[in-house]
């Protein structure tokens, strides 16, 4: 990865889940600095269908991307590690929505509901010991 990888760039096909009815599953894949690209033209290969997604995250040094129900996070070793714990990530309708779902079921919030790059999310331990990113999209700024 270059400085420029860490610019904030957004692109979606679809950018506001709220009107998903069932939360879109993501198989996270880590992939070091400046392989991206290719990594994403494997799946895009693999699956015989188009990356829908593709944006940084500046604040932590992250490149993204997302093909079919893959996403695709790179980043240095360092980086990456603190996302390495997660199991999975799942698109949703409403983060808010999720989070008190989980707090009623008493999941432990491991990060608190907060702004990211496509809109917001939080991070959770279920109480079976799995770790997942719950996301909503939205609309930024430009309605991107």
């Amino acid at each position: 990865m270059t400085e420029n990888t860490y610019l904030p760039r957004l692109w979606r096909r679809t950018n506001n889940s709220s009107g998903l009815t069932a939360p879109r599953v993501f198989v996270r894949v880590y992939t070091g600095p400046g392989t991206l690209e290719s990594v994403t033209a494997f799946y895009e290969r693999l699956l015989g269908t188009e990356r829908d997604m593709w944006f940084t995250f500046p604040e932590k040094r992250l490149a993204l991307a997302t093909v079919g129900a893959f996403l695709l996070v790179e980043g240095t070793a360092e980086t990456l590690e603190p996302f390495r714990a997660t199991d999975g990530t799942l698109l949703v309708d409403s983060a808010h929505a999720y989070l008190e779902r989980l707090t009623a079921e008493g999941a432990e919030i491991l990060d608190p509901l907060s702004k990211v790059p496509t809109g917001s999310g939080f991070t959770a331990r279920h109480p079976d010991g799995t770790v997942v990113e719950y996301v909503e999209h939205r609309p930024d700024a430009d309605g991107n």
